[in-house]
């Protein structure tokens, strides 16, 4: 079983110690970053310390020693963006922070997606996202929708305060496969229902399937409401899009 030490870059050494508190997700990230060679783990070390202009670089300069823009995006920028969402998540950070983390990915994905769209690679799958109706947050969503976009997901941004007649719209015109709805107040959870409520009423909700997620969302409410899955974190958000991806394609056979 790989260990600490086998990271060669002392940064994400000492935000796995420090930061990573769940023994599930230290074993997954060991593993994940003692696999990958020192210059992804560089790249990632400077998108969790918020450092754009590294990224680019780095980002610029593996591009240039032949590695694999694929490689450069799951092991350098998504792996990275992944601490920064448990750190998040554990209030260890907060909203300045993650933006800046944000801004850092952007930079290194700058120079991915031309090289992803010009290889013609297919979409993952569509993705509707949005908070639900009367809540204005969006930092989780956001960071949701950079893992989902760095994942190879198209995904259709409907942002806050989004009714269910908007979360339909979308559905509609973008015929995606996934829904994915985020709430942080307590208030607005109910409209997670609501919002299923309508697909029924709508006759799309066997077309389609749906997650939710945000603080105060658990898989007991997500199970309570019917929704499809529920997803504790980013990380949590594009792992479970892969495998409802995989559940429609099954079902649509």
């Amino acid at each position: 079983m790989p260990a600490l030490s086998d990271i060669a870059n002392a940064v994400i050494r000492d935000e796995i110690e420090e930061f990573l508190e769940r023994p599930d997700e230290i074993e997954r990230n060991v593993a994940l970053f003692a696999a990958m060679r020192p210059a992804m783990q560089d790249i990632a070390a400077a998108l969790i310390e918020g450092d754009n202009h590294t990224v680019d670089a780095l980002t610029a300069r593996a591009l240039e020693d032949g590695t694999e823009a694929l490689e450069i995006m799951d092991d350098g920028l998504i792996a990275g963006m992944g601490i920064v969402g448990i750190k998040f998540r554990e209030n260890f950070i907060f909203v300045p922070e993650v933006l800046a983390c944000a801004r850092a990915m952007k930079a290194g994905m700058a120079h991915i997606e031309p090289i992803l769209s010009a290889s013609g690679v297919e979409p993952a799958g569509t993705v509707i996202m949005g908070t639900v109706k009367g809540d204005l947050h969006d930092i989780g969503k956001n960071l949701c929708i950079m893992m989902l976009s760095g994942a190879g997901f198209e995904v259709i941004d409907l942002g806050v305060d989004t009714s269910e007649d908007e979360f339909i719209a979308a559905l509609e015109e973008h015929e995606a496969p996934i829904m994915g709805m985020s709430a942080l107040l307590t208030t607005t959870m109910p409209n997670m229902g609501k919002t299923i409520e309508a697909l029924i009423d709508a006759d799309l909700r066997d077309d389609v399937m749906v997650m939710v997620g945000g603080a105060p969302v658990t898989q007991e409410f997500a199970d309570d409401m019917g929704a499809d899955g529920y997803g504790k974190d980013a990380l949590s958000c594009v792992a479970l899009a892969k495998k409802l991806m995989e559940e429609h394609g099954q079902a649509g056979r």
